[in-house]
């Protein structure tokens, strides 16, 4: 049970009551939360996460909703959403950059740009917040968000603590970091040419727009790549783009994003998701392995 009232002494943050995640998810899909809160600073958010976890109501951390998939009957406990107030980008008289986890990589990159700092360039287009980016190690063509991370400032427990990027886990989409709350992170990117980073953003920006499909909602690439091969080969060898399972469909545009044609529900990509395990492991015995996470199931529905 959550009793408001206590976490209304000492919030000072947004509150929103049996609230509708759909429209915070880049897929479109998703039932309600019971509670979904907005912390506005470090302090908020410290005291909200103490409570959250001392009163042992289940929470989950929400960023741009992208690489996420939300069940149909939505998500019971509380989603911590920290867009409002972690939305900062500074640096310092060394050059070091601070980014608040509710900061979008595309403004990262151009904040970054802006500074004449090199390196952020290819992660231009993901459609996330840097706090997800950070425990997921999101990348692209060929460079990660930890490649130039110094530090990560996060709630750990019931405690707030900065740890060395040695001590994240980091390795190809994934962390160590999945049970803490990233508030923070700050980054050393060597010096750059702003026309030739503002060229390279360009090119990957052009290449994610005519190889991704970027005009309908979707949560990005929706499994890993298997070791020395791609998973859009292996679902196209598979003859299954443009599959579709009610609203929901395989893009024909590329093989390993599933798109939200309108009215797609959770149901619906989870059996899109299960026809690709199933023929991808018959064809090439090849075990695809999710990248989107699933949050609300109340179990693995892929398995």
């Amino acid at each position: 049970m959550i009793a408001l009232d206590d976490i209304r002494k000492s919030f000072k943050g947004r509150i929103g009551l049996s609230e509708p995640l759909a429209r915070y998810t880049t897929f479109r899909i998703g039932g309600p939360a019971d509670i979904y809160l907005e912390p506005l600073d470090k302090a908020d958010a410290l005291s909200l996460i103490r409570y959250l976890r001392h009163e042992k109501i289940p929470f989950f951390l929400m960023g741009n909703g992208s690489n996420l998939l939300i069940s149909d009957e939505g998500i019971t406990g509380a989603v911590v959403n920290l867009e409002t107030g972690f939305n900062y980008l500074k640096i310092d008289g060394d050059g070091v950059i601070t980014a608040g986890a509710g900061v979008k990589l595309a403004k990262f990159v151009d904040f970054c740009i802006s500074n004449g700092k090199g390196g952020a360039e290819t992660l231009a287009g993901i459609p996330g917040t840097l706090g997800g980016a950070v425990i997921m190690n999101a990348g692209a063509y060929g460079g990660e968000i930890s490649d130039h991370m110094l530090s990560v400032e996060l709630i750990r427990g019931e405690r707030l603590v900065k740890i060395a990027k040695e001590e994240g886990g980091f390795a190809y989409r994934t962390s160590s970091l999945q049970g803490d709350v990233v508030l923070e992170a700050s980054f050393e990117f060597p010096a750059g040419m702003p026309e030739s980073m503002k060229a390279t953003r360009r090119q990957t920006m052009l290449k994610r727009n005519t190889s991704q499909p970027v005009q309908w909602p979707n949560a990005g690439s929706i499994f890993k790549n298997p070791p020395g091969d791609y998973a859009a080969r292996l679902i196209q060898e598979c003859g299954l783009k443009g599959r579709m399972v009610g609203d929901a469909e395989i893009s024909g545009l590329h093989a390993n994003f599933i798109i939200n044609r309108g009215g797609a529900t959770a149901r619906d990509v989870i059996d899109l998701i299960r026809i690709v395990r199933d023929e991808v492991k018959s064809r090439f015995g090849i075990e695809l392995e999710l990248e989107i996470k699933l949050v609300g199931f109340d179990r693995n529905p892929v398995e």
